[in-house]
């Protein structure tokens, strides 16, 4: 072994020296410094085998090298898209609520009632003055009687006198204007049936998107005014979150794809787009934060899940599939000596 460790390190040793150590029978041959031809190697085979093993191992750093710069994941961070904490705009006493913990609800869904007797009672008032007729119809009836007083006292002609012709054309007038009074009564009734009902809506709470019941914060026959009821997160898209080095800045487009493998330990592959890339870089770290959209309809994936990220380059559509199940999960990143990789370039 003394004469391999000298081929690396003395500089008058050759390969030729070498073999011709492995080749004899257990002494190293230093040839004579007088010596000016080297003897050629006496075993073409082990010497082809070196070649090849030389060959083989720059073949497999370049694939390495390769292989790092095309798949280099990315580690993020599964988020949901929005968290929405559901306030009141009214104060009042929490009279039910419809969900709990966990429970998947639709935008515009009732969440929450609060305790709305007087404004049941008020709603029903507006209404019945809003759908009423009868000030409407006496009215009507008050002028046709004016308008027949009046056609009579015209055709009378001088067997009335001019007092009382003039009093049955303002009988008109006046009938005229009590009826459309009424009829804005009846638009005004309208109104505020309308606005009642609003007052209504308000004691109850609805969703403002679709997701889930992350958390609970009141009861019932609790007093509420200002405080939020619950709390909702929208797990349909999905945000991923992911911190990249500077040098990746000028490659990174939103409308770009990656591919995103959660930690979850089932190895599946997902689609994703970019959606936001910062436009500024952190100076401290030397990093920017890029954010992605991961459709997740069935809710399938939960948030908090850590992440693997690839990006890959922008092609045609994608596909509608959100799976990419034929696509093998990579389970770790080659990394390659600096030092071996420079010396085979």
């Amino acid at each position: 072994m003394a004469g391999i460790a000298d081929f690396f390190v003395a500089p008058q040793y050759t390969l030729i020296s070498m073999v011709r150590y492995n080749a004899t029978s257990g002494r190293a041959v230093k040839p004579s410094a007088d010596k000016k031809e080297r003897q050629p190697m006496k075993h073409p085979a082990l010497q082809a085998g070196i070649v090849f093993f030389a060959l083989l191992l720059a073949l497999t750093v370049r694939s390495a090298l390769a292989e790092q710069n095309q798949a280099v994941e990315f580690e993020g961070l599964i988020e949901p898209y929005e968290m929405v904490n559901v306030g009141t705009p009214v104060q009042g006493v929490v009279d039910s609520i419809n969900v709990q913990r966990s429970s998947a609800v639709k935008k515009g869904e009732p969440l929450v009632l609060l305790e709305a007797s007087v404004e049941n009672a008020t709603m029903e008032r507006a209404r019945a003055m809003a759908t009423g007729r009868g000030e409407l119809e006496l009215e009507k009836e008050k002028l046709a009687f004016a308008l027949q007083s009046l056609a009579r006292a015209e055709a009378a002609g001088d067997a009335l006198s001019a007092e009382e012709r003039e009093q049955a054309a303002s009988e008109v007038t006046l009938a005229r204007a009590r009826l459309q009074k009424a009829e804005e009564n009846q638009v005004l009734a309208r109104l505020d049936l309308a606005r009642t009902r609003a007052l209504l809506d308000q004691r109850i709470i609805k969703s403002p998107i679709s997701g889930i019941v992350v958390d609970r914060f009141v009861a019932p026959g609790e007093f509420v005014d200002n405080q939020p009821l619950l709390r909702l997160a929208q797990l349909d898209p999905l945000r991923v979150e992911v911190i990249l080095p500077a040098e990746k800045f000028k490659e990174i487009a939103p409308g770009m794809k990656a591919q995103v493998r959660p930690e979850d330990g089932e190895g599946v592959t997902y689609l994703s787009t970019v959606v936001i890339v910062d436009k500024v870089i952190d100076p401290a770290s030397g990093t920017f934060a890029v954010r992605l959209e991961l459709p997740n309809p069935d809710y399938r994936l939960p948030s908090g899940l850590k992440c693997a990220v690839r990006f890959v380059e922008k092609g045609p559509a994608a596909k509608p599939a959100d799976t990419l199940a034929d696509e093998p999960a990579r389970k770790s990143r080659i990394v390659v000596n600096p030092i071996l990789a420079e010396s085979i370039h």
